[in-house]
């Protein structure tokens, strides 16, 4: 259960970066991170991975985390070795690991020619899909090593845990009209 518990910050992201890509605010920040350079004639994770999603994604789940950290039912149902960190190292490793975790995914969708928030209408496809729901885990599973160390059971618990309510997330999100896809 800690390790879904870990999780729960993940939410500040996406509150902070929503409202930000609603009312394109910062559009400075809106460089796509591979700075548009391609690797074998694709780019090399597109244009949907910017600065703009990175800091504010980033920034949303360092502010959850801190202010997790002052409600003490959840702050102390955290591993130790968290609680020992603190709130705002964290947030930012885990904003990180959120954020960089979902890049060898992008990297792999551009070898296979899927376009940035497209998916393939295909068994793999799908597989494809429902990995990209959670593939942050793995990033923030890496970035949490100096702080905490999540077992293989844990991982994979928070895996399909996290992609299952990120699912669930983007069919209410394609249900109301703020997606395009409803995965």
């Amino acid at each position: 259960m800690d390790a879904l518990l870990v999780f729960v910050p993940v939410l500040g992201g996406p509150l902070l970066h929503g409202p930000v890509l609603a009312l394109d605010l910062f559009p400075s920040l809106k460089r796509p991170l591979d700075g548009g350079r391609t690797f074998r004639g694709r780019r090399i994770f597109g244009g949907n991975k910017t600065w703009r999603g990175a800091i504010f994604m980033t920034a949303g789940i360092v502010i959850a985390a801190a202010l997790l950290s002052l409600w003490p039912a959840y702050w102390h149902a955290l591993p130790g070795s968290i609680q020992d960190a603190g709130g705002g190292v964290f947030g930012l490793l885990l904003g990180l690991g959120t954020v960089l975790g979902e890049l060898p995914n992008s990297f792999l969708k551009r070898r296979l020619d899927v376009a940035p928030g497209e998916q393939r209408r295909s068994a793999g496809g799908f597989a494809l899909s429902v990995f990209d729901q959670g593939d942050f885990v793995l990033g923030v599973w890496v970035c949490l090593l100096p702080i905490w160390v999540m077992s293989v059971p844990e991982a994979l618990l928070a895996f399909i845990v996290v992609a299952a309510v990120h699912m669930v997330i983007n069919l209410v999100g394609y249900r109301i009209g703020a997606r395009s896809a409803p995965i």
